[in-house]
C-alpha cells in the first residue's frame, strides 16, 4: 500500500472512532445532544493584542489561601466592610477583619454532602444541591444582598445574613438554569444574565465548547415581581455592570469576546451596541468610581481557539477525539492559566492593561473590584483572593 492509501485508511479510522466514540473518552461522550454552533467572530484583527510586558499582576498579594474555594464575586457592603464573597460549598462568608464568618446560605438542604473539599472543582457534583452563589451585589440603599445563584436564581439575603429568599427562578416559562451576574439600580430594577437555558454550570466547560446561544440578559422589577427578558439568543452571556449615571449597562458576551451596552434612558434606550471587543474571554465586569469598567478576562484568546469559534466542524471533530475536557479546556486558553485585567472608559478605550501571562501569581480571574485603590480579584477555579495595589 502506498503512503497516501496508508494515510487515507488511518484518517478514516480516525473518522469512524470519532463517529462512534466507542469508549467515551471524548469530552462530550456524556452530551448525546451537544451540537457546535458557529460563533459569529470579530475579524482577527480587530482581536486587542496590548499587553501588559511586565506582568504587574504577578506583583499582587495572595490572600486567605485555601480558605476560600472559588470566590467568583467579591462585594463590599454600604458600610464599606468586607469582604463578602460566595464560595464552592454554596455559602456566602464575610471577612470581619479577623476571619472569615458565615453570612448567608442560597440552599437549605445543606448536608455533610457541602462539607470543605480539597479544591473548588470537588463540588461540582452537587452544586445544584447545596447552591452555587455567582455573582453579589449591595442595595447601597437598603443594605440588601442580591445573589446570581448558578442553579436556584435570583435571591435575596437582608443585612444580618442567613437564609437568602427566591426572587425568580424563570422568565417567559423558561427556567434560569445558569444564573450568573448582576446589578441594582436607583429604582431597586435588577438586571441580570443567565448563561444558558441549556448548560448548568456544572458543564460549563461543555457550555464554552458548545457555543450554545440560549443565553439572555434579563430584568427583574420587584414591585410587580415581573421578570422580562431584555435580550436573548446570546452566547455565553457573562457579567454586567451598570454606568456610573445609570444610562446603561454593560454585559460580556463570552463566546464572542465583546463588551456590550445596553441602553436604559436617552433615544437609544430599549438598544443594544458593541462596545469593545475583548482580548479573551471575559467572566465579570465591574464599574469604579470614576464610570471605568474594569473586565476580567478569564484568559486571552488563541488563534486555535479563533478558528475553532468559526468552522463548527471542525471543533465537533476535535472534541470527539479521545481527549478529556480538561485538555480541551487547556487548549482553548492556550495551554496553561492566566490573568488578564481590563480597563475600559465609558466608550470603550482601553484605559489600562494588567496580566500575569504566566500565571505565576494569580489566574483564572472571574472579577475585579476596585476598591481605596487596590483590585480585588476573585476567581471560580482558584482558592485565594488576589489583591493589586494600584499606587
Amino acid at each position: 500500500m502506498t503512503p497516501t492509501g496508508i494515510l487515507a485508511g488511518l484518517f478514516l479510522v480516525l473518522a469512524l472512532y470519532c463517529g462512534i466514540d466507542p469508549f467515551k473518552h471524548s469530552a462530550i461522550s456524556d452530551f448525546p445532544e451537544f451540537k457546535a454552533i458557529k460563533v459569529d467572530m470579530p475579524d482577527w484583527s480587530l482581536v486587542p493584542t496590548d499587553k501588559d510586558k511586565d506582568n504587574l499582576l504577578q506583583r499582587s498579594e495572595i490572600k486567605f489561601l485555601n480558605q476560600v474555594q472559588g470566590p467568583e464575586s467579591i462585594a463590599f457592603d454600604p458600610l464599606g466592610r468586607g469582604p463578602y464573597t460566595g464560595i464552592a460549598d454554596g455559602r456566602i462568608v464575610f471577612w470581619n477583619g479577623q476571619k472569615w464568618t458565615d453570612f448567608a446560605y442560597t440552599s437549605s438542604n445543606r448536608s455533610e454532602i457541602c462539607d470543605p473539599k480539597p479544591s473548588p472543582l470537588s463540588y461540582l457534583k452537587n452544586e445544584h444541591i447545596c447552591g452555587r452563589p455567582l455573582g453579589l451585589r449591595f442595595d447601597k440603599k437598603t443594605g440588601d444582598l442580591y445573589i446570581a445563584d448558578a442553579y436556584l436564581g435570583l435571591m435575596k439575603v437582608g443585612p444580618e445574613g442567613g437564609s437568602a429568599t427566591s426572587l425568580t427562578t424563570e422568565a417567559e416559562g423558561v427556567p434560569l438554569r445558569f444564573t450568573n451576574d448582576l446589578d441594582i439600580d436607583d429604582e431597586g430594577n435588577i438586571y441580570f444574565t443567565d448563561s444558558s437555558t441549556q448548560y448548568q454550570r456544572r458543564n460549563f466547560m461543555q457550555l464554552v465548547f458548545s457555543a450554545d446561544d440560549s443565553g439572555r440578559v434579563l430584568k427583574y422589577n420587584p414591585t410587580t415581581k415581573e421578570t422580562t427578558v431584555l435580550v436573548r439568543n446570546l452566547q455565553f452571556p457573562n457579567g454586567l455592570s451598570l454606568s456610573k449615571d445609570g444610562t446603561f449597562f454593560v454585559f460580556c458576551e463570552g463566546s464572542i469576546g465583546r463588551l456590550r451596552k445596553y441602553w436604559l434612558k436617552g433615544e437609544k434606550a430599549g438598544t443594544s451596541e458593541v462596545l469593545a471587543i475583548l482580548p479573551g474571554f471575559p467572566d465579570n465586569v465591574r464599574t469604579n468610581e470614576e464610570g471605568n469598567f474594569w473586565v476580567a478576562v478569564h484568559c486571552r484568546r488563541s488563534l486555535y481557539t479563533y478558528i475553532c469559534a468559526l468552522y463548527p466542524k471542525l471543533r465537533m471533530f476535535m472534541l470527539k477525539l479521545p481527549i478529556s475536557a480538561k485538555i480541551q479546556y487547556l487548549l482553548h486558553i492556550g495551554g496553561r492559566l492566566h490573568a488578564v485585567a481590563v480597563k475600559y472608559s465609558p466608550e470603550g478605550k482601553i484605559l489600562q492593561i494588567l496580566e500575569d501571562s504566566q500565571g505565576k501569581v494569580v489566574k483564572a480571574i472571574s472579577e475585579v473590584e476596585e476598591k481605596d485603590g487596590k483590585l480585588w480579584m476573585g476567581s471560580v477555579l482558584m482558592p485565594f483572593i488576589g489583591v493589586y495595589n494600584l499606587a
